[in-house]
């Protein structure tokens, strides 16, 4: 059995997976978007995506930006969790994260190692971990 996130997105899907590809230094694979596809959205709406896949080391979820007809709310529904054993790279990884979004909690140590919430630029969010 294997579980995936799959995230939504307003419109800026593709801003938001070039931000996460550099991060996690992975690559966006299966693109596709509403371009060739029967389903009734606006013109301006065609080049959007309607699926895509990040993935890299250590890293697998997939994306796309729901129908204009499909209303999202940013809230609580999902968070990404990220656990790596170097606390500078979580310190970090963090940083870049909460840049432009909001901290929840800051990211310091914990009884199980170091931990830090967020929501990022794009309303998802995110926890860090780095364990002792």
């Amino acid at each position: 059995m294997k579980t995936q996130a799959y995230l939504a997105f307003n419109g800026n899907c593709q801003e938001a997976l070039n931000f996460y590809s550099n991060l996690f230094n992975a690559d966006i694979k299966n693109k596709q978007t509403y371009e060739d596809k029967k389903i009734d959205v606006p013109s301006s709406f065609r080049q959007k995506l309607q699926h895509a896949e990040l993935k890299g080391k250590g890293v697998h979820f997939m994306a796309y930006d729901a129908a204009p007809d499909t209303p999202l709310n940013n809230g609580n529904q999902i968070n990404m969790s990220v656990d790596t054993n170097n606390l500078d790279e979580g310190k970090q990884l963090f940083k870049d994260l909460s840049s432009g979004g909001q901290i929840h909690h800051e990211f310091r140590e914990r009884e199980w190692g170091h931990f830090g919430r967020c929501t990022d630029r794009y309303g998802i969010g995110w926890m860090v971990n780095v364990n002792k």
